[in-house]
C-alpha cells in the first residue's frame, strides 16, 4: 500500500516591492537555501516531496509565481517571462542570495534568465525539463501555442474552463506523468480542491492564457535575450534532469543542453515524463545532493 503522503509546507505571504507573493518554507536549520519555480499552470505545491528530500540539505522556499497559486496578479497584469524572473530576483534579494535554484518547465525558463542576468544570486542551477526553445511540432507545445493565439487563445481558455476540474486535472496529469496511475489519490484530489479554488478568481484565466503567450513568445525570441544564447552564458553549475517520456518537451533537448550550457551534467532518466520531481523525488533529491556538494566544492570543475 502507497504511504500517505505529506501535506504542502506552511504558506506565507511576502510583500516584495509593488508585489506581493506566496512561499512555502521548509524548517529553518541548514544554512543554505534553495528556491523552487514551478512552471506553466503549477504552484509551490509541485515541490512539496523534493523539497522534504532535500530539508536536512537546503532550507527550501518554493514561490508561487505571480497569479499563480495564492499569489495575487502581478502589477499591471504583466505574465512575461522578464516580469516573472524579475520576481523571482527580488524573491531571492529578500531571503538573502546566493541560493541553489531549482525550475521546472516554464520555471526552468526563468531560472536560467535569472542564473544569466544575477549570477551574483544563484550557487547552483537544477532544471528539471526545462521549457528552453525547441520548434519541433509535440501535441503538448502545440497547444499551448494554440492558447497563444489572439482570439483563438480566449476561446480555447473559455472553453476550458467549461470542463470540470476533475476532468482537466485528469488530463493534465497525463501528459505530464509517464504514468498517472502512479499518482496517490490524496494528491490527486489535493490538484482537484485547488483548481476548483482558482476557477473562483476573476484572474485565472487571463493568468494562464498571459503565461502561455509569455512561454510561446519566448520560443521565437532572438537576440542576446533569446533563452539559448543566456543558457551559454550561465556561469553557474547546471543539473539539467529530463525525463525520457516527455510529452512536453522533447527529451533530446537534453543534447542541446549538454552542449550549450558552460558547466552541465544531464541525466535522463527512463520512464519518467515531464515532472520528475514529482514522479520520482528520491532520485531527483538524489542527483540534487550530489549537484549542490560539487557546487560547494571550489575546484568541482573539470576540463
Amino acid at each position: 500500500m502507497r504511504a500517505v503522503p505529506i501535506p504542502p509546507w506552511p504558506g506565507e505571504y511576502l510583500d516584495i516591492g509593488d508585489m506581493r507573493l506566496h512561499v512555502r518554507t521548509t524548517p529553518e536549520g541548514p544554512q543554505e537555501t534553495a528556491v523552487f519555480v514551478h512552471g506553466l499552470a503549477g504552484s509551490a505545491t509541485n515541490w512539496t516531496d523534493l523539497m522534504a528530500e532535500l530539508a536536512g540539505e537546503v532550507r527550501g522556499i518554493a514561490v508561487d509565481l505571480p497569479g499563480s497559486g495564492h499569489s495575487p496578479e502581478p502589477p499591471g497584469g504583466d505574465y512575461s517571462l522578464d516580469a516573472h524572473a524579475r520576481a523571482v530576483v527580488r524573491l531571492i534579494e529578500r531571503v538573502g542570495g546566493p541560493v541553489h535554484l531549482f525550475g521546472n518547465s516554464m520555471g526552468g525558463a526563468i531560472s536560467v534568465r535569472v542564473a544569466a542576468t544575477r549570477p551574483d544570486l544563484v550557487s547552483s542551477l537544477t532544471l528539471i525539463s526545462p521549457a528552453l526553445p525547441d520548434l519541433r511540432p509535440r501535441y503538448g507545445p502545440a497547444r499551448v501555442a494554440l492558447s497563444a493565439l489572439p482570439v483563438v487563445g480566449d476561446f480555447l481558455i473559455g472553453r476550458l474552463s467549461s470542463i470540470p476540474a476533475d476532468l482537466r486535472v485528469r488530463e493534465s496529469m497525463r501528459m505530464c506523468f509517464a504514468d498517472p496511475s502512479a499518482v496517490h489519490p490524496d494528491r490527486y484530489r489535493e490538484a482537484v480542491e485547488e483548481l476548483r479554488r482558482r476557477d473562483d478568481l476573476p484572474y485565472a484565466d487571463a493568468a494562464l492564457l498571459g503565461c502561455a503567450r509569455a512561454l510561446v513568445k519566448e520560443y521565437f525570441r532572438t537576440g542576446p535575450q533569446n533563452l539559448w544564447r543566456q543558457a551559454a552564458r550561465v556561469t553557474a553549475p547546471t543539473l539539467a534532469i529530463y525525463g525520457l517520456r516527455d510529452r512536453l518537451v522533447h527529451p533530446d533537448t537534453a543534447l542541446r543542453a549538454a552542449r550549450t550550457f558552460p558547466d552541465i551534467r544531464v541525466v535522463r532518466l527512463p520512464r519518467i515524463g515531464h515532472v520528475a520531481q514529482m514522479e520520482v523525488p528520491r532520485v531527483v533529491a538524489w542527483e540534487a545532493r550530489q549537484h549542490i556538494g560539487r557546487a560547494r566544492t571550489p575546484l568541482r570543475r573539470t576540463a
